[in-house]
């Protein structure tokens, strides 16, 4: 497996967790995520954007990473660009770095329909802000290695069918759920998690790393 981590410009915190889901990983840089290379201890292999958000005082190793520059005026965001240039070079699993928050709400949708998209065609995909991250939902079962108590909500995007959760303080056996529905928001991890879904587009959203309250 050829993983990559793609550095995009929204929240990011460094957690044990993160730093796993990264090691040992290649990365690229999309526009203003090269802000978060720094805070991680890492040094991507390419800088792709339109450079119109480049954060200030970069160390000389950052600035002078390889860019890939494209028109201000495009038909894809800069995250869209990296991830693409990770494909290009083999990529087969991804970590989107940085997926959520930020300014542009409409990039982080895109970054969840995306990433719903490539795990269709066949490439793994982790969205992550370090503190809460994504997970698209293919038909099948699958299970999930999350303590006790952590949050969780499965976003839909289609009507679901045959949707069961397991391990969970509010479990499900084969539901349909229809699109816009709030049924499957704010559940609880109760021992080990499992979800299995008959057919429909869906995302787990879990905080396996939940920021203190203010």
């Amino acid at each position: 497996m050829s993983t990559f981590t793609i550095l995009l410009g929204g929240d990011l915190i460094r957690t044990p967790l993160l730093d796993r889901q990264v090691e040992g990983s290649r990365v690229i840089a999309a526009d203003s995520g090269i802000g978060h290379a720094r805070m991680l201890g890492l040094r991507p292999e390419l800088w792709v954007g339109d450079f119109d958000s480049v954060p200030a005082d970069l160390p000389e190793d950052l600035a002078a990473v390889p860019r890939q520059v494209f028109p201000a005026e495009k038909d894809k965001t800069d995250g869209e660009l990296a991830i693409a240039a990770a494909l290009e070079r083999g990529a087969t699993s991804l970590v989107l770095a940085g997926a959520f928050g930020g300014k542009r709400t409409d990039h982080i949708f895109l970054h969840l329909a995306l990433s719903v998209r490539l795990a269709e065609g066949g490439t793994e995909v982790l969205l992550t802000s370090g503190a809460q991250e994504g997970i698209p939902l293919l038909p099948g079962k699958t299970g999930f290695d999350y303590a006790d108590g952590t949050l969780f909500s499965v976003l839909g995007f289609s009507d679901l069918a045959g949707l069961s959760v397991t391990g969970a303080k509010w479990p499900l056996d084969r539901v349909e759920v229809a699109f816009g529905s709030s049924l499957t928001i704010s559940n609880e991890v109760r021992g080990r998690l499992e979800i299995a879904l008959a057919s429909g587009r869906a995302l787990l959203l879990a905080h396996p790393y939940p920021l203190p309250e203010s």
